[in-house]
């Protein structure tokens, strides 16, 4: 068994813009400060660097208010990249903006290009056995067919789970831990997707840490969830917080930030 669903040689991840303010939202819980946010932001990046990777740092998209969540644009795997198709139409220009950088750095990059496909970076959450995918506001079937072909050849079996009702992304109730440790949510682990997989649950009351990556030898987490964290220390990783203010208000945490990989030309 490998690692190469957490260790990673490159990350991109783009600026906020001013625009952010405008952002998707579920519930309007009050308008993100860019300063905090480009704080946050930069702290962010300090830390994927730290690990040694080579990160690549876009400008800002002000006519894309939510571009600085790159990863629901792609799905990166070590054979090739995947440019995802948005469910938000506000948000399908971004997978075009992002493709030319992807295609600079892997020798393949595939598209989702069926008019009824929709799929975002944020409900997938790669393994080393398998590709899980949840059907959510944001993801349907047909996306999740169509990727699940575009991978096919490469090895990938692809699993459709469900989003829990009211979530987001399937990735804002869990997160990679290791090959074969999952963070989650009480309330996702229950539906039983992770059967066969190792599980620490979040604290009750602090799900908002259930977003977190492990990235080489990082587990980055949202600061402030410190129960959450200590469970996560006590399993022995090394943990290092961000602060997450800002981009939760826009339904953002740390796996949207950033496309992470390692490129096979």
């Amino acid at each position: 068994m490998t690692d190469r669903s957490f260790r990673f040689t490159h990350a991109i991840s783009r600026r906020p813009s001013a625009s952010i303010t405008d952002g998707l939202r579920a519930v309007d819980v009050g308008t993100p400060d860019l300063a905090l946010f480009q704080t946050h932001h930069a702290q962010y990046i300090e830390a994927l660097r730290d690990t040694g990777a080579e990160v690549t740092l876009l400008d800002p998209l002000e006519p894309y208010p939510d571009a600085v969540f790159v990863e629901d644009t792609a799905l990166c795997l070590p054979e090739g990249a995947i440019i995802m198709r948005p469910g938000a139409p506000s948000r399908l220009g971004e997978a075009a903006e992002m493709a030319p950088h992807l295609r600079a750095l892997y020798g393949e990059v595939r598209e989702i290009t069926g008019t009824e496909s929709y799929i975002e970076g944020g409900d997938i959450l790669t393994t080393e056995r398998e590709i899980l995918v949840g059907r959510s506001a944001r993801t349907n079937a047909a996306g999740i067919a169509e990727l699940r072909a575009r991978v096919a050849d490469w090895g990938y079996s692809v699993r459709e789970v469900i989003t829990p009702k009211g979530v987001l992304h399937f990735k804002t109730d869990c997160s990679l831990l290791d090959a074969t440790t999952v963070l989650a949510t009480e309330r996702l682990a229950a539906s039983g997707c992770f059967d066969g997989y190792q599980v620490i649950h979040t604290t009750e009351g602090e799900e908002a840490a259930a977003n977190t990556i492990r990235f080489n030898d990082l587990v980055l987490m949202p600061a402030g969830f410190a129960a959450t964290r200590e469970r996560l220390v006590n399993a022995g990783y090394t943990v290092r917080e961000i602060g997450n203010s800002e981009a939760a208000k826009v339904d953002g945490g740390m796996s949207c930030l950033s496309l992470r990989f390692t490129p096979t030309r």
